[in-house]
């Protein structure tokens, strides 16, 4: 059975442009034969992946051990790097060159050597995913995402219930009287919630009626958790994603059928939202906030040193240090860190991370651009993904997304589905595929 069999395809809501007739394109399975129950491991490992992602209050995180495992475990039964990867290889080793460098100034510092590791280690991740999700993308991917989702639904249960004081402990998973649940900052765990939110909004709209039905109350309990993290940039994070990922979807696919139903479902999606919202905002505690959260420019943005200043003048003090300053120094020249991904890798890699960091996202930009137009079975993944990834680009200019697991993750898939996307590209038929 090839790749490309409709079998094999996504989930209600993946499924891209119908899978070419059997011989119009190449298998996109694994670069070497791989044992059933190898296979099933490997799977099992990535489902575990994405279900650690939202446990990460200390660090190292379980994620880390979670993913090490799994990086031995696919080095030790089949992991391909192809040409295709150098680019992410290269740039990722210069990325963290320059951070070795900055941290070379301040090593001696406590939390330099921690912080320093869970850098190398995240861009690790980010080969891992990429080559692994090259090989067998379909199922592979599907294991990831289904840990993810169960992973977001029960950690935006725990926001919730520690929001309204139903559960033990819940002061430890709030913090400034917003839910932050299993992450050390609301800000993290609103954006963790994108990518499962825009599979559950695959499936409600393209999706059977038993797959909407679980779609559209995982999409409303992921609701609650985005909105009682009280994260102006998650909620932003979100509506433009969502914005892009129906926008990639309508273009992409040609049936009159599907586009009506992505208009049917988008504004019925944002109707559902908004009653969701009126009835949050009912609870006079989670309408004061919501008020308080709402406006655009909050006091700490504003001023010489606000969010926004801060911006500036580190990007002046970076002029003056090619070198940077090193990791977590930033916070010693200013009031506060400095919330922009970009400055703070220039401030803690120097103007090679920060010329590299910035190379690297552009480039996984384009390389996912190129990807979400090619047909195949992983189009409707990818996507999603890329649709996720654009909007956490846009965050990052906001709040310092260099330590955050699931923007490495993404990262990864991007990289990973738009070559296995190349893998599917029209070629001679294999022998035996007509009778696949």
């Amino acid at each position: 059975m090839s790749a490309a069999d409709p079998s094999l395809t996504a989930p209600p809501g993946f499924a891209a442009r119908p899978p070419a007739p059997a011989g119009a394109a190449r298998a996109a399975g694994p670069a070497a034969p791989v044992a059933p129950a190898v296979a099933r491991l490997q799977r099992r490992l990535l489902w575990l992946v994405g279900f650690s992602g939202g446990f990460v209050m200390i660090e190292p995180a379980p994620y880390e051990l979670v993913v090490l495992l799994a990086m031995v475990t696919f080095g030790l039964t089949g992991l391909t790097l192809r040409p295709a990867h150098l680019p992410l290889v290269a740039l990722m080793v210069l990325f963290n060159i320059g951070i070795a460098i900055g941290a070379t100034q301040v090593i001696g510092e406590p939390g330099i050597a921690v912080w320093t590791f869970v850098s190398y280690f995240l861009g690790l991740t980010t080969l891992f995913v990429a080559a692994a999700l090259a090989d067998d993308p379909l199922r592979r991917f599907d294991a990831l995402m289904s840990g993810w989702v169960l992973c977001a639904v029960v950690v935006s249960l725990i926001g919730i219930l520690a929001y309204f004081g139903k559960m033990p402990s819940a002061d430890s998973f709030l913090l400034y009287g917003r839910a932050k649940a299993t992450f050390k900052d609301p800000n993290v765990f609103g954006p963790f919630l994108v990518l499962p939110a825009l599979v559950a909004l695959g499936r409600l709209t393209f999706g059977r009626l038993r797959s909407q039905i679980v779609a559209a109350a995982v999409l409303l309990i992921l609701a609650g958790g985005f909105l009682l993290s009280f994260s102006r940039g998650a909620w932003g994070h979100f509506a433009f994603s969502a914005v892009l990922f129906l926008g990639l979807c309508y273009v992409t696919r040609p049936a009159l059928g599907d586009r009506v139903r992505i208009l049917v479902f988008a504004g019925l999606g944002v109707a559902a939202v908004a009653l969701l919202v009126v009835a949050l905002l009912s609870i006079p505690q989670v309408a004061d906030l919501f008020a308080q959260r709402a406006a655009l420019v909050q006091d700490y943005d504003a001023g010489h040193t606000g969010r926004f200043g801060r911006h500036v003048l580190g990007a002046m003090l970076m002029l003056e240090n090619p070198f940077g300053i090193g990791p977590l120094q930033f916070a010693k020249y200013f009031p506060e860190d400095p919330h922009n991904s970009f400055l703070a890798a220039f401030a803690s890699g120097g103007w090679l991370g920060g010329v590299t960091f910035v190379g690297l996202v552009l480039t996984t930009l384009a390389v996912g651009l190129r990807g979400v137009f090619i047909p195949s079975p992983v189009q409707g993944r990818l996507i999603a993904v890329y649709a996720t990834f654009v909007g956490v680009v846009g965050e990052s200019y906001i709040i310092d997304v260099l330590h955050w697991r699931h923007y490495f993750l993404l990262m990864g898939l991007v990289w990973g589905l738009t070559i296995a996307a190349r893998s599917f590209a029209p070629g001679p038929a294999p022998a035996g595929a007509a009778g696949a």
